[in-house]
């Protein structure tokens, strides 16, 4: 009996004993696995923020979600942007699954206007030192003038709207509001004091030191020693992103224009075609995408009427005038519904006025007068021009010289001219030129 007791003690310790064993081995192995340092996506957003800003994190996000990427960080340094393109922005982080943080960097950067928003939806919120964030209010954000009711409701709907960020995110909201309503602006260290950001760090590996292990969407983020993958703009990001600044618009505006009413005045040219359609078709791309003020538009072509109309009806520069005048105020106002940074400068507007102007003025009126005017090309260019009488011209026949070379011709109405005077041609019936008497001018004597 004790022989089987010391038996089975025995064999309980042995099982005991590789149970502990294989359980240590395995944490080894698990704990090990969680030492090995992540991948994490990095992307950099500078400038304002407008349409290809929101295709560049969503083409972002989804590469490092495929690729099962531990995060991914946006540095972040911008002076505001469009509101639209905000709130696209804003949404793909709320409802975003894989942790996107938010590093207003390097140091001296801002989070202005939308940079606000965008930092406060962030998963994490983080800045550098010397860096600041604020300023939201509607009217940077916007663009241009509103009257006090428009005023009020877009005040009221952005300080809703960035206080469910904050309360969403945890984040102070009533900061948030004040950054709307008073345009209240602070430092990385005040935001860090007043709950707007999450934490500062000095570098992008200082943040990834600091995040790690923090728990985001579930998940337990392993940053430290991270492997950083920077996603860089592709060229349709960085070539659309180029075409939607309002100086390049406005230059595909004088390109489209150009362009369209050169081939019109020249036919066949092909070159001021196809350049005036490609630029067109940019053109209309960015109007999609951007707020471009109608009324602008209309002013414009209001100009381009008025020029054209000047080169048929000459009014001594009236039309001239007026149409240079409405081409300014239409280039000024088409962009004034975009943000001041986006706003076109008068470095720009002013040149492109005046060189307009003088386009319509000389290339296009006398390219339209050509177009529709006198025949300068053909027999029909010879019509009204001077002829020699090489053999008396009647009504029954004769020779003239014209240009060099020799034509028949014949008289109306029984006119009769001698060889050797001049004669006017009148019109051309088959291989024969009708000719006139050269109208003689009577010679004044004084004495």
């Amino acid at each position: 009996m004790m022989n089987e007791k010391l038996f089975i003690t025995i064999l309980l310790f042995l099982i005991g004993s590789v149970l502990a064993f294989w359980d240590q081995d395995n944490n080894g192995v698990n704990e090990q696995e969680n030492d090995e340092p992540g991948i994490v996506s990095v992307i950099s957003v500078k400038g304002t923020i407008g349409p290809t800003t929101t295709n560049y994190l969503q083409r972002t996000k989804r590469i490092a979600e495929e690729a099962g990427h531990d995060a991914l960080i946006m540095e972040l340094d911008t002076p505001g942007g469009l509101l639209d393109s905000t709130q696209d922005i804003v949404q793909i982080m709320l409802q975003s699954d894989l942790p996107i943080i938010v590093y207003v960097s390097p140091e001296g950067a801002n989070a202005g206007s939308a940079g606000t928003f965008i930092t406060l939806a962030a998963h994490i919120a983080a800045m550098a030192p010397a860096t600041n964030i604020g300023a939201a209010s509607p009217v940077t954000m916007g663009g241009g003038e509103m009257d006090t009711v428009a005023q009020k409701k877009i005040f009221s709907y952005s300080e809703s709207y960035i206080e469910s960020i904050a309360e969403e995110r945890g984040r102070n909201a009533e900061w948030a509001k004040s950054a709307v309503r008073d345009g209240a602006s602070v430092t990385s260290r005040e935001a860090l004091e007043l709950n707007v950001i999450d934490l500062i760090a000095d570098n992008l590996d200082d943040l990834l030191d600091k995040i790690h292990g923090m728990e985001v969407e579930g998940q337990t983020l392993n940053t430290r020693g991270a492997e950083i993958n920077r996603i860089e703009n592709n060229l349709a990001e960085i070539f659309f992103s180029f075409i939607l600044r309002p100086e390049v618009m406005l230059i595909l505006t004088l390109i489209a224009i150009y362009g369209i009413v050169g081939e019109v005045t020249n036919p066949g040219a092909i070159v001021p075609g196809m350049s005036g359609a490609i630029a067109l078709i940019l053109l209309l791309y960015g109007v999609a995408a951007m707020p471009i003020n109608i009324a602008g538009f209309l002013l414009m072509g209001l100009a381009i009427a008025l020029f054209v109309i000047e080169a048929f009806t000459p009014t001594y520069g009236i039309l001239l005038t007026g149409g240079t005048v409405s081409f300014f105020l239409g280039a000024l106002m088409l962009f004034q519904d975009m943000p001041e940074e986006m706003q076109i400068s008068l470095y720009w507007l002013v040149p492109a006025t005046l060189l307009t102007a003088l386009f319509f003025a000389w290339i296009v009126s006398y390219g339209i007068k050509a177009q529709f005017g006198e025949h300068r090309a053909g027999l029909e260019s010879l019509i009204g021009k001077d002829a020699l009488v090489l053999e008396t011209v009647d009504s029954s026949g004769g020779r003239v010289s014209v240009s060099g070379e020799y034509w028949n011709a014949y008289t109306l109405e029984g006119d009769v001219i001698n060889k050797g005077e001049r004669c006017e041609i009148v019109d051309f019936e088959g291989l024969k030129i009708i000719v006139k008497p050269k109208k003689k001018v009577k010679e004044t004597t004084h004495g």
